[in-house]
């Protein structure tokens, strides 16, 4: 028995062995099986891929060109986008100045359709042409010319050197006044060599009713100085020699060489100041550019006298605080009218010089002034 007992454990050995190995070999069919599915598996799908992978890229190349196409036509649609606003934008800009331009046109009919007879007198339109400012301003001193036939220098002078002086003296003052204090300065004084060699203190004791009497004794001995030596005593009738003159501006020039020369010129005081703006023929506020100004508006033939008609409306009429309105001969073509007094009887009572019956400012006006009903102002000291 205990020689069997190997032989025994060897049967048994080859048994388990065989087990082993059948065991292996299923396992080894098995994963082959499995191996052999996979592949097959693999090569199924790597047989469907290429059509799959056909098909997936057809697709892409689609999207992707569908996606081309518009990006090549954005552009197109895009630029018609930004012209349009543009469009858009000038159309809003060029609106404006066709309502502009058509605001005035009604303006102006208006004014053209309105009666002088209102209480309000029509107003030119804010947007007034160039033309109709020209034809309106003269128009305007048309009226005038009517109104004041006899308009003239309101200083009295017999020669050019008492003009000038006249002139001068009359700043800050009125021309009345000037008129009631030159007699007994040309009296003692007739001539540049004699005032330029005069005691000053007696001539600011002459002078000292026009006011600022030390300064007006300084220009007026200081300008006949000049005249002695530089023009042989003579006033010299140009413009550019008169305002070298000690106390000559332009305005002082122009009344010399308009009213003792016979050479245009237009006079911008203060009365006439005050009625060019008030009646819109310019806006400016310096005298040299409202000379130029209003200047533009008129032949150069008619400045002298339309300074002369301008002036006497001021004085008479258009004052600076109370104007007369309600007997103003231009209401109709006045853009201020209604800032005085529209009633035409208290209107009246405004009425200053010879229009209201008063004196004017001349001591010897001249016949013209006396012929049409207007009196010589007093003497200096009369009642």
């Amino acid at each position: 028995m205990g020689e069997h007992e190997p032989d025994d454990g060897k049967k048994t050995a080859k048994t388990v062995k065989k087990a082993t190995g059948k065991q292996a070999a299923g396992k080894k069919a098995a994963a082959t099986g499995k191996k052999a599915a996979a592949d097959t598996g693999a090569k199924t799908s790597a047989e469907k891929a290429p059509a799959k992978t056909a098909a997936a890229k057809k697709a892409a190349v689609s999207k992707a060109a569908a996606k081309k196409a518009p990006a090549k036509k954005a552009p197109a649609k895009k630029a018609p986008a930004k012209k349009a606003p543009a469009k858009k934008a000038a159309a809003k800009k060029a609106a404006p100045p066709r309502k502009v331009a058509v605001a005035p046109k009604k303006a102006t009919a208006a004014v053209a359709g309105a009666s002088p007879a209102k209480t309000v007198a029509p107003k030119p339109p804010g947007g007034e042409s160039r033309t109709a400012l020209v034809r309106r301003a003269r128009r305007i001193d048309r009226e005038l010319a009517e109104v004041y036939p006899y308009a003239h220098p309101e200083l009295d002078f017999e020669n050019p050197f008492q003009l000038l002086v006249a002139t001068v003296l009359s700043a800050q003052t009125t021309d009345l006044r000037v008129n009631q204090t030159t007699p007994a300065l040309f009296a003692k004084y007739p001539t540049p060599e004699d005032l330029a060699a005069a005691v000053p203190e007696e001539v600011e004791e002459i002078l000292r009713p026009t006011g600022f009497f030390r300064a007006k004794t300084k220009s007026v001995m200081g300008l006949s100085k000049a005249l002695v030596e530089e023009f042989g005593g003579e006033v010299p009738g140009r413009l550019e020699d008169l305002v070298k003159l000690p106390g000559v501006g332009r305005k002082t020039a122009f009344v010399v060489l308009g009213n003792a020369f016979g050479r245009p010129g237009i006079t911008v005081d203060t009365h006439f100041q005050r009625l060019v703006r008030r009646w819109k023929w310019t806006e400016e506020t310096d005298p040299d550019k409202i000379e130029a100004a209003v200047g533009s508006l008129f032949p150069k033939s008619d400045w002298t006298m339309l300074s002369h008609h301008v002036i006497f409306h001021g004085r008479r009429i258009c004052h600076a605080r109370k104007p007369a309105c309600g007997a103003c001969p231009i209401a109709p073509l006045c853009p201020a009218y209604g800032e005085g007094e529209t009633d035409p009887e208290k209107a009246k009572k405004l009425l200053k010089y010879e229009k209201g019956g008063f004196p004017g400012q001349r001591l010897k006006p001249p016949q013209s002034y006396l012929d049409a009903g207007g009196k010589p102002a007093p003497p200096l000291g009369a009642g």
